[in-house]
């Protein structure tokens, strides 16, 4: 090919990527794009400042509409779509905001995977469908106040009694908690770790929102209280027993963070972008000066090197390919260099970059949660450090 038939350079997609996309997946990506745009991001510095979400059942109605809650998931009103289109979705989402992100990785990639993968069909019949279609918010009960990246020390446990089983115990941290129609919680019983679908409705059972966050504000968090809450022997989730189930379903979350984390770098990186373009120092545009180009170049390298690992690692997802350290590769790279680039881009706003009038310092913050949650940067680095040696650094 001679020089005079390549593309024009596109600040937008340097590297070309979205030639690797099918036309389903640019429409999938357009659509979400242009819900955020409508629907979240004119309000979201009023939402984050005041610490609220307010209209979120609405909301979840409406990304149920798009097919976005549960969306790689098949049957039972899910929308059946590949694991790249869901994470183009997750990258949409984040670059709104983190807090609606995780509402729906919470949504669909915990509640609902677990109840898809490991429920009974009657489970399935009696609660996918109304979450798909918004009208069921879920959420997933696994980190515990003194137990986080330690899941097997539980204390929340389950006993029998008679045919029912009872929970006791409390989980903390826990994204829609408040706002849920239904959790799945895990608790220690005899027979090892098990799952437990618990309608928020149950006797016992309790979410007080927490409040007083300085990062995900747009976003409801909540600890669960389960007071001898009395569950029939259908609320277990029959198909898994140990650490194994809420491992897998982890996993599944952690991949939409590997693209949600770049939306966050994505928008944080444009601002910077515009701004340094507009912004005037010394007589010219501070774009123009080599210590701010060589930023927005090496923001420019890691973002979309992240997009690249996230697609490549989303085929692997839709071949039945991917394997959990890979996932961690991927949250490990992707989420400690979008917090990079969204630093990087406060520099390059100076103190304009504190400003909810831009999207930096928010996302910025948003980041300091998503690199901790699913899995610490420790975590993610030691199950790497075990793949490579072969030798179990946990414990």
């Amino acid at each position: 090919m001679s020089a005079g038939t390549l593309p024009p350079f596109d600040p937008d997609d340097p590297l070309g990527i979205d030639d690797l996309l099918e036309p389903e997946d640019l429409a999938v990506r357009t659509t979400v794009r242009q819900w955020a745009a409508d629907r979240v991001l004119p309000h979201i510095a009023d939402w984050y400042e005041r610490g609220e979400l307010p209209g979120i059942r609405e909301l979840t109605r409406e990304l149920g509409s798009l097919g976005a809650l549960g969306m790689s998931l098949t049957g039972y009103g899910c929308a059946g779509a590949s694991a790249v289109q869901y994470g183009l979705a997750c990258l949409e989402l984040e670059a709104a905001d983190s807090g609606i992100r995780s509402l729906v990785s919470v949504q669909g990639s915990l509640a609902m995977y677990a109840i898809h993968r490991f429920g009974s069909e009657e489970q399935k019949q009696q609660w996918l469908p109304r979450m798909a279609s918004g009208e069921v918010i879920g959420c997933f009960g696994l980190t515990e106040p003194d137990h986080g990246s330690d899941p097997a020390g539980m204390r929340t446990h389950a006993k029998r009694d008679g045919t029912d089983w009872v929970l006791t115990g409390r989980k903390m941290w826990i994204t829609n908690g408040s706002v849920a129609g239904v959790a799945v919680v895990w608790a220690r019983t005899d027979e090892g770790i098990r799952g437990f679908v618990v309608p928020t409705d149950a006797p016992g059972f309790s979410a007080p929102e927490i409040k007083h966050k300085w990062s995900l504000r747009a976003s409801v968090t909540s600890e669960l209280v389960l007071d001898e809450v009395r569950l029939p022997a259908d609320a277990a989730l029959p198909e898994v027993t140990g650490l194994r189930g809420p491992l897998s379903c982890l996993s599944h979350a952690r991949y939409g963070i590997i693209w949600g984390a770049l939306g966050a770098a994505r928008a944080s990186f444009g601002s910077a972008l515009e701004y340094a373009r507009t912004r005037e120092q010394f007589g010219r545009p501070i774009g123009g000066f080599q210590l701010t180009q060589a930023k927005l170049a090496d923001m420019a390298l890691e973002l979309h090197k992240g997009v690249l690992l996230a697609h490549h690692l989303g085929r692997r997802m839709d071949a039945g390919r991917l394997r959990p350290e890979q996932v961690s590769f991927g949250k490990l790279n992707n989420v400690r260099e979008a917090i990079e680039i969204c630093r990087t881009a406060r520099t390059i706003l100076g103190a304009n970059g504190i400003s909810l009038e831009y999207p930096v310092m928010r996302h910025a913050t948003n980041l300091e949660s998503v690199l901790t949650y699913e899995g610490t940067v420790e975590m993610h680095q030691l199950v790497l450090g075990k793949a490579l040696t072969g030798l179990d650094a946990f414990r």
